[in-house]
């Protein structure tokens, strides 16, 4: 719980505010400011996803002496856009952006805390451990095995997993933690209706061209069908009773 309590301070907001040089909405303020072990970004598109997680990111290496950050994303190009806002960040610190010696993506503190940005494969992120924070970017298009390799890095330190993402289909971890993950869970979810950045006209404008299936998608926070199955998955929850016995020919 210590790890947790030490994230837990009220000066977050301020400090990315007048350190990091990013003013936060009050939806990002929420996640700064969360003590959650486990949570989940649901959001639209240029929310500002990349851009919150990573001071978050910055902050609790800033504050909590040797601790290890962990970026995974699908591959190794998105995870180095997230080191990139990182940098810019750490650099309003006035602390000299350098790697760790050890990872090509990778940011390391004089306090002896790091942020290492991992490739998108699952065969070369094994390896890490005593994990702090561990940041999923565009989970909802992760691979499955690479979330099931990340997870267990988070077993000696009591790390937190944030998860975040545009949301995609009706499976997968990213969809399961969303909506059957449990209290343990903190969801945030911001359409692109709710975000003053966003222009109300350009919405309209993308809501014609992109048809309403993938507007839904990208801006307002709504998975969609795989299209495997012959019913909607969401249709077929519905129509789920957990009262009802299933029958015995046996």
């Amino acid at each position: 719980m210590a790890a947790v309590e030490e994230c837990r301070q009220p000066d977050a907001v301020e400090f990315v505010r007048t350190r990091l040089g990013f003013e936060p909405d009050a939806r990002q303020c929420e996640v700064l400011l969360s003590g959650a072990r486990r949570g989940i970004l649901n959001c639209s598109r240029q929310w500002g996803k990349s851009t919150v997680a990573a001071a978050k990111a910055v902050h609790r290496t800033f504050v909590k002496p040797e601790c290890l950050v962990l970026v995974a994303s699908p591959s190794e190009r998105q995870s180095a856009e997230f080191l990139r806002k990182a940098t810019r960040m750490v650099s309003r610190l006035g602390i000299a952006a350098r790697g760790d010696g050890d990872n090509a993506l990778s940011l390391a503190f004089p306090n002896g805390s790091r942020i290492v940005g991992l490739p998108g494969t699952e065969s070369t992120v094994r390896g890490f451990s005593a994990v702090s924070l561990l940041l999923i970017d565009e989970a909802a298009r992760v691979e499955e095995d690479m979330y099931q390799a990340l997870r267990p890095m988070l077993a000696t330190g009591g790390g937190d997993l944030w998860l975040m993402s545009t949301p995609w289909a009706r499976r997968g971890f990213f969809y399961e933690a969303w909506e059957f993950g449990g209290p343990e869970w903190c969801r945030v979810s911001v359409p692109a209706t709710e975000c003053t950045r966003i222009d109300q006209e350009f919405l309209e404008e993308e809501r014609g061209v992109l048809g309403a299936a993938v507007f839904e998608r990208e801006y307002m926070c709504g998975f969609m069908d795989g299209g495997a199955g012959v019913f909607d998955r969401g249709l077929v929850e519905a129509a789920l009773d957990e009262n009802v016995k299933p029958l015995d020919f046996s």
